[in-house]
């Protein structure tokens, strides 16, 4: 399979005149090129995304949301708005004969790439040794395509932030012990409502590649990866303290990928879906505090006015790699499928693309 950092180097450069366009004149063109293309494109944006690439959007999710939508479509081309990893899961569940184009190869994630498959393959041998054939692996969606392959050709699956408790408690019952990658803070926070004490849990640095733990060995049950997403660890239990005591009536809300103590500390967490359905079924004035990336917490303040919402962290900002798919990029894929040619396309060699398939339909 083709690395990000291969793609990025292989990806094509968006011609500057892109850049110098006026929103508005950019806004007319990509209007112009989406109803020329009809029904050959079908656009999906994340939840994450500016408002300039959501307005354009045939669906709007979570990324595996998005990935199952993709997989139900007939359109030649699938333009994904997200991130490198979506595209790529993307790719595997559509059919060859559709490509799937990420508008910016630059639009990586920082948590996917905290885990690569030397990393994960290296560390496998380690534990192998120390745990024996008693250890399953389970990984987050929000990883590479490589690590899903190497999930799915060792019997593991993937999981999500809707449905991680209903995959831990099956990843347990099928061995003894569960290596959760590449996000520690979800595989911690899920294993604790489970009911598995933070005694039982080891931590492996792939740096040092080193197992960390506060038990003995034959106690650990769960073995995190040592990764974490970048946003989501900029809120602090600092930021809930201080809004306790000035507003004690705000109700907090968090993604299970904030760490244990902001996790424990909050009044509910739960995945994208989970912080947006909770929101709506809110009371009108009611207040919320909200600990998630920043462009959906802007779309839900603007969305739900009689609301008072405000992020969980007052300087918070949007991920910056999720922000490189901009209307510039959208754009200039959209008329480069006017002209016929396709840029920035996403694929997923064969044997890749099965083994991870594996871990994605024992999820499914």
């Amino acid at each position: 399979m083709i690395s990000l950092l291969s793609d990025l180097a292989l990806g094509d450069a968006m011609p500057e005149s892109y850049l110098q366009a006026t929103t508005e004149e950019l806004h007319v063109r990509a209007t112009k090129a989406k109803a020329l293309l009809g029904d050959r494109i079908y656009i999906l944006g994340h939840h994450y995304q500016k408002d300039e690439v959501i307005e354009f959007a045939d669906a709007t999710g979570d990324s595996l949301q998005l990935s199952q939508i993709a997989a139900k479509q007939t359109a030649d081309h699938i333009i994904f708005c997200g991130v490198h990893f979506m595209a790529e899961t993307a790719d595997i569940l559509t059919l060859n004969e559709q490509s799937v184009i990420l508008p910016d190869m630059r639009a990586g994630c920082s948590m996917a790439d905290m885990a690569n498959i030397d990393q994960t393959e290296r560390a496998w041998i380690e534990l192998q040794k120390v745990f024996g054939d008693t250890i399953i692996p389970l990984t987050y969606v929000n990883s590479t395509a490589a690590i899903k392959a190497f999930v799915g050709r060792n019997g593991g699956a993937t999981v999500t932030s809707s449905n991680a408790e209903e995959m831990v408690s099956w990843a347990l019952t099928q061995k003894g012990r569960m290596l959760f990658l590449p996000d520690q803070h979800l595989g911690r926070n899920t294993a604790v409502k489970l009911g598995i004490k933070l005694e039982e849990m080891a931590i492996w640095d792939p740096i040092k590649q080193k197992l960390e733990l506060q038990c003995a060995l034959e106690d650990v049950r769960v073995i995190l990866w040592k990764g974490h997403c970048s946003v989501h660890m900029n809120f602090l239990p600092k930021h809930i303290d201080n809004l306790r005591e000035k507003e004690p009536e705000r109700h907090i809300l968090v993604h299970p990928e904030c760490t244990y103590e902001v996790v424990q500390a909050s009044d509910y967490a739960g995945s994208t879906k989970y912080i947006i359905d909770m929101i709506e079924a809110s009371e009108p004035g009611s207040k919320w505090a909200i600990g998630t990336e920043m462009n959906l917490v802007n779309r839900l303040i603007s969305t739900y006015p009689d609301r008072d919402i405000v992020s969980l962290n007052p300087f918070m900002c949007p991920c910056l790699t999720m922000n490189r798919i901009d209307l510039p990029h959208l754009t200039w894929a959209l008329e480069e499928l006017v002209e016929g040619r396709i840029i920035n396309q996403i694929t997923v060699d064969d044997k890749t693309a099965l083994e991870a398939k594996m871990a994605l339909e024992k999820m499914l």
